[in-house]
């Protein structure tokens, strides 16, 4: 396979344009949340209210190792070309949502669920392909600052999604020829330019990256993916609020994810071009790396989520108020990214961080974990400051570390596994502390459930009554979230374990040289 050089004016020009990518990506799963109050409102679809962000996340996960594998199989360029195409059909269609009534007997709530899975599929190509270029782009030794820039970008869009949100819900409603266009459609609409231009100047300005490998797709595992893990989603998304966890539906979608699974691992062993190599567990960087991707998005996901409900609920604060307290935990996580990234690039050695970091993480969910109903929020932003710069090295560092330990062959598909487990870390993660939070309040003997407090946490935001909210509900409240935050200790003390596993191959530099020499040779 010959190695392609790129000019400085393809590879800015290329990385500007997989910024927008990107930051559109991780935009999308948060710039919802503050509609969502004002969509079922309209739509009325309070009973769907969670298949809206479930829809999105089902198709976006398992689509990731696939999208992958195209992209080793076709190219990267128009893999990422056709999910900016699909991304942006999905997004236009979510924002017409029944804007014109019931369409094909489906009404407006369930329309924007099925283009919200639409959108998915395509924003499961945007992360893990615009990852993939940059290292097709750049060497390891020069990957880590990029890839450190990419995580400070998921965490300016974890800031401004919310408030994104939050203003065109509020301030966007426009009227057109006596047409009304409500605010929450921008919420949709604004990925409509910035789609197009990023599919213009990867269109035209990116280097076409001929590395395709030959081979077929590997349809039968792509299948048995889909049924092993959308099912695993709903049971994980859905157990204990839609349906208890011992019921037949929960325990028939374990078991058809379980069956699935055991199938796809089977098929993998037997076909030429397997969607996910299982050869690649072998090596012990991209197994170690790929669980403690897992264990640290688990803890993460499964803490924060909750934050703005303690700020809401246990302190009194108002949603607006919660959303600007986050900011402290981001801006660490923005700094310690590119920190990591800059480091990496001088010193071409990544565990040192990742060990750091989780450490910092620990230190940071422990402080949370003594949170009380009488903590400032002043204290308590300091604290999410420390959690942000535990996080910060992880946002890149597993990626960088699994795409450097393989062969270049193999690098797409090192990168959507990564992205993969990560993302099923996350969702596992909600659930499974979401789990723990209603146990622990049924203990605290206030019959309340999580759906409940959610419930009582949008009235009481809606109508600025949050800091007037009952001392006694507020007191449980907070001593249940604080086990969940005791509880992510434990995750991410595993989560640490794995880092410790990994070993440290050195980044190769900018001479494309031979291939990766694997750990076991290595070590």
């Amino acid at each position: 396979m010959t190695t392609q050089t790129f000019t400085d004016t393809e590879r800015r020009t290329t990385l500007a344009g997989l910024l927008i990518v990107f930051l559109l990506s991780a935009l999308d799963q948060t710039v919802v949340s503050t509609a969502m109050p004002r969509i079922i409102a309209e739509l009325n679809g309070l009973t769907l209210y969670s298949w809206v962000t479930t829809a999105y996340l089902l198709t976006s996960t398992v689509m990731v190792p696939i999208w992958g594998k195209l992209g080793d199989l076709y190219g990267r360029k128009p893999i990422l070309l056709a999910g900016i195409a699909i991304f942006l059909a999905g997004s236009w269609l979510s924002g017409l949502s029944g804007e014109f009534g019931e369409v094909a007997g489906m009404s407006g709530m369930v329309q924007l669920i099925v283009f919200r899975a639409l959108q998915g599929v395509g924003g499961g190509a945007l992360f893990t392909t615009a990852f993939a270029i940059i290292a097709d782009l750049y060497p390891p030794r020069e990957r880590g600052k990029f890839a450190g820039i990419f995580g400070s970008v998921f965490g300016l869009a974890s800031v401004l999604g919310p408030l994104i949100g939050g203003y065109f819900t509020d301030h966007g409603t426009i009227h057109l020829g006596g047409q009304v266009i409500a605010g929450w459609r921008w919420v949709f609409y604004v990925n409509l330019p910035l789609s197009l231009l990023s599919l213009f100047m990867i269109l035209v300005k990116m280097p076409p990256l001929e590395h395709r490998r030959s081979g077929a797709v590997d349809y039968a595992g792509a299948l048995l993916l889909v049924a092993a893990f959308v099912p695993l989603l709903l049971a994980l998304s859905q157990g204990g609020h839609d349906f208890a966890w011992s019921s037949p539906q929960s325990l028939g979608l374990f078991a058809f994810a379980a069956v699935a699974l055991a199938l796809f691992l089977y098929a993998e062993t037997k076909v030429s071009n397997p969607l996910l190599p299982l050869r690649l567990f072998a090596n012990r960087v991209f197994a170690a790396a790929n669980l403690a991707g897992f264990l640290i998005s688990m803890a993460f996901l499964g803490v924060v989520t909750f934050l703005p409900l303690y700020m809401q609920l246990g302190l009194g604060v108002d949603a607006t108020t919660s959303g600007l307290a986050i900011l402290p935990l981001m801006a660490g996580l923005i700094v310690a990214s590119t920190a990591a990234g800059q480091l990496v690039s001088k010193t071409g050695r990544y565990k040192p961080l990742m060990i750091g970091g989780a450490v910092l993480l620990m230190i940071g969910i422990g402080l949370l974990s003594r949170v009380t109903t009488h903590t400032s929020l002043l204290d308590l932003c300091w604290r999410m400051a420390i959690v942000g710069l535990g996080l910060g090295p992880g946002q890149s560092l597993f990626n960088l570390a699994a795409q450097n330990a393989v062969e270049v062959r193999d690098i797409g598909v090192a990168t959507s596994s990564n992205q993969f487990f990560r993302q099923i870390g996350s969702t596992i993660g909600v659930a499974v502390f979401g789990a723990l939070l209603t146990h622990r309040l049924a203990n605290e003997g206030q019959g309340l459930d999580l759906g409940a407090l959610q419930g009582l946490a949008l009235k009481a935001t809606a109508s600025g009554a949050a800091r007037h909210a009952d001392p006694l509900l507020a007191q449980a409240l907070t001593h249940a979230i604080t086990g969940v935050f005791a509880a992510g200790l434990v995750v991410i003390a595993a989560g640490l374990v794995a880092i410790l596993l990994i070993p440290e191959l050195p980044l190769r530099g900018r001479q494309p040289g031979p291939e990766p020499v694997l750990e076991k040779e290595a070590v």
